[in-house]
């Protein structure tokens, strides 16, 4: 059988995400992060349709009023869709969508209702129940980079964080990527974690695969940064990839964020955590001024896409952004 994961900027049916509600670590600002995803889903459904997965679907109905958003009824903890979505594999020439056990970044959180959401939308029509795999082991979407072809990009200090797939070894996790996500190559990256990064240090947030041959990743060059030895060891990390002809990579650099602050405490404000969809980026700012090289690198880092920029400092406050609330589909809805 021939699978592979499939890249980002192919070709999607829609994005998924899940609304804040007030059970959720949101409650202290829900009517701000709700003002939030009612301008992410305007931006996304501009180029795409929208699954999105609430509480109440009358009361969602009447939020958004967009008829190109496909509200789902389920029940769920919290609102990382790139963690507990499934994972668009092709198989033998079809799309597949690969679900993986989500236990909350290593039992750190509740995920009981968040682990049956893609049982959900499988019964629900999003997608038919035979697209739908389950994988048997632990894994989160925003630690997997791929290029579509069988890199597959990756950080240690996420996959042998505790609590998650207990005693596994990088050849264990190679083979299951080869098994289930069809990798040929698994490029490790060793440095990089941010502060207050609650996923161990999500691969989305440092380093993301933006075609077959270009790397973009956050660089740190402010010597007083906390990050910037560790940055700095994964920029020589990633300047040593190669690709599968023995070639190196394009690398284009991110600027790191501006501080930003909530309640004491840096928040691991990323540029990196932009989502592809459709002829278009949606970037992520947080309205500090590096926000504006940001935007400038990636207009120039995707010519043919119209780059959108949301702030996503209200996102930050719970220490995530834009990739992190969203995963793309892109199984053929069956709507």
């Amino acid at each position: 059988m021939s699978v592979r994961m499939i890249a980002e900027w192919e070709k999607q049916s829609a994005v998924l995400l899940a609304l804040p509600h007030k059970n959720s670590d949101w409650s202290p600002y829900l009517d701000d992060i709700l003002t939030f995803y009612k301008s992410l889903i305007e931006a996304i459904t501009r180029f795409e349709r929208v699954v999105l997965v609430c509480q109440n679907v009358k009361e969602a109905k009447e939020r958004f009023r967009n008829e190109r958003v496909v509200y789902i009824e389920a029940p769920c903890n919290d609102t990382w869709a790139r963690d507990f979505g499934a994972i668009a594999i092709e198989e033998n020439g079809a799309i597949a969508a690969l679900d993986f056990e989500f236990n909350g970044w290593g039992l750190k959180y509740a995920a009981n209702f968040d682990n049956q959401i893609n049982t959900a939308l499988a019964k629900a029509g999003v997608f038919s129940a035979a697209k739908l795999r389950k994988a048997g082991w632990i894994l989160e979407g925003g630690s997997v980079e791929t290029d579509g072809k069988g890199a597959i990009m990756t950080t240690e200090t996420c996959l042998f964080a505790p609590n998650r797939n207990a005693n596994w070894t990088k050849a264990d996790f190679e083979a299951a990527f080869k098994r289930d996500l069809g990798a040929s190559r698994v490029l490790w990256i060793a440095n990089g974690l941010l502060e207050n990064d609650d996923t161990d240090g999500h691969i989305d947030t440092l380093a993301r695969f933006c075609d077959c041959d270009t790397i973009a990743f956050v660089g740190c060059r402010d010597e007083n940064d906390s990050h910037f030895e560790s940055l700095s060891a994964m920029r020589a990390e990633i300047s040593a990839f190669k690709k599968a002809d023995g070639s190196p990579y394009r690398l284009v650099e991110l600027p790191m964020c501006d501080p930003i602050y909530f309640n004491g405490e840096r928040a691991p404000a990323t540029y990196a955590n932009f989502l592809m969809i459709n002829g278009a980026i949606i970037a992520p700012i947080y309205g500090v001024k590096s926000d504006r090289a940001a935007l400038e690198i990636l207009r120039n880092l995707f010519p043919a896409r119209e780059v959108i920029p949301i702030d996503a400092s209200i996102a930050a406050r719970q220490r995530g952004s834009i990739h992190c609330l969203t995963m793309q589909l892109h199984t053929p809805l069956n709507l």
